[in-house]
């Protein structure tokens, strides 16, 4: 038994060489049938996408973030008390100036009208009276049939009457508005909210009945730091133009447009920012107080040229922004970059680099600081780096399978 075990441990080196050599001989029959030979490891690093930093004319444009106003907002109220007969709106509908929104009973001041009025006419008759008598006064005066004395009191009699006749025709005129006001008009056209106050109830001076906002134009209001306001600042109280732009959440872009209307005249100290608002027409209605808007601020029209890269092609190193650019022997430099405004899916660069240089636009996380890389180079667009994630992560899915 031993003698047969020490024949199985010499011959074990022996198999193996044999079957080592029986592999060698099959992969080179498989080389001359197939006529290939098997690859090398790539040599260089790991595969990324590049592109040139390019240069264009630019106009110098900002976006911020604001709010949509309403040019016109009105809060509905009565002014006189009483209980509501009658809403005729649907909430939320458009309303015209004019329109009667809400009656209030108007019986009692009815009433009080035509007490009014009956007043006003009796007192007019006193008055008319006392002329007459004052009329026939100064004849008897003057054939000295009556005492200097009564005249006078006579012309003082008209005139205290004259004077109660007007006081009772403002009183009948004030009846006469507060019989107006029963019926609550819209002061604007515009939308209407809901009905605060309902059928029945009774309401007074200090009750908000609803509101009216105006539509056919409309404000975004944002706030702009203290370089926007140097540039634009100036222009605005000129009266020259400036060009603004706004897009809502679910829009792609700026497609309205409309002009700076308003910069306050000082910045708060504790946030280096000012007040801004332009007006836009709204003619379909799209814009609807309270949005959020993205704005976009554009300068008097001039143009500069400018540095612009694709924005997924920057990384960033705490508070930091830096690229990849790739120098000698297809090494990558870290490169500290100072980014300005997007345009048209461009990211400006304001220090940091120059035209024509080479920079990683996709595979920033394969790339590391002096570390050598294989570049594909592409287009500096902005749908470069989407294809580019498409194919990594189908290459990746091929990969594990």
């Amino acid at each position: 038994m031993k003698n047969t075990n020490k024949l199985t441990a010499l011959a074990r080196p022996i198999v193996a060489a044999l079957a080592a050599a029986g592999l060698a001989v099959t992969l080179a029959g498989c080389e001359e049938a197939t006529g290939k030979t098997a690859e090398a490891p790539a040599a260089g690093g790991p595969p990324i996408s590049a592109a040139l930093v390019i240069e264009k004319p630019i106009t110098e444009t900002q976006e911020f973030s604001g709010r949509l106003e309403a040019i016109d907002r009105v809060e509905i109220r009565s002014r006189v008390a009483g209980f509501i007969t009658a809403v005729n709106f649907k909430p939320g509908s458009e309303v015209k100036k004019g329109d009667v929104l809400f009656v209030i009973d108007p019986r009692p001041y009815q009433a009080e009208a035509d007490r009014a009025q009956a007043a006003a006419n009796s007192a007019r008759a006193k008055a008319e009276l006392a002329r007459l008598e004052l009329t026939r006064a100064e004849k008897l005066l003057a054939d000295k049939a009556i005492a200097q004395r009564e005249f006078d009191e006579r012309a003082s009699s008209q005139k205290e009457l004259e004077a109660a006749a007007r006081a009772a025709q403002a009183a009948y005129e004030s009846a006469k508005l507060n019989l107006t006001y029963t019926r609550v008009t819209a002061p604007i056209d515009g939308r209407v909210s809901k009905a605060e106050i309902t059928l029945g109830n009774l309401v007074d001076q200090s009750a908000v009945l609803t509101s009216v906002v105006s539509l056919d134009k409309i404000y975004a209001s944002f706030d702009g730091d203290e370089d926007t306001y140097l540039r634009v600042g100036a222009q605005n109280h000129k009266g020259q133009p400036v060009a603004v732009k706004v897009g809502l959440a679910n829009e792609e872009g700026f497609p309205h447009e409309g002009k700076l209307e308003f910069v306050d005249n000082q910045l708060d100290t504790q946030t280096g920012s000012v007040r801004m608002r332009a007006v836009f027409e709204n003619k379909d209605r799209m814009l609807v107080p309270g949005l959020f808007a993205r704005v976009q601020l554009g300068g008097a029209g001039a143009t500069t040229n400018a540095i612009l890269i694709n924005d997924r092609a920057v990384g960033t190193d705490q508070n930091r922004k830096f690229v990849f650019v790739i120098g000698k022997d297809n090494k990558a430099e870290y490169r500290p970059v100072k980014l300005g405004a997007t345009v048209d899916g461009m990211r400006v660069v304001k220090e940091g680099l120059k035209p024509n240089e080479k920079i990683v636009v996709n595979g920033l996380q394969r790339v590391r600081p002096g570390a050598p890389v294989t570049p594909q180079i592409v287009p500096m667009d902005a749908n470069v780096a989407a294809k580019a994630d498409k194919k990594d992560a189908k290459d990746a899915k091929v990969a594990a399978l």
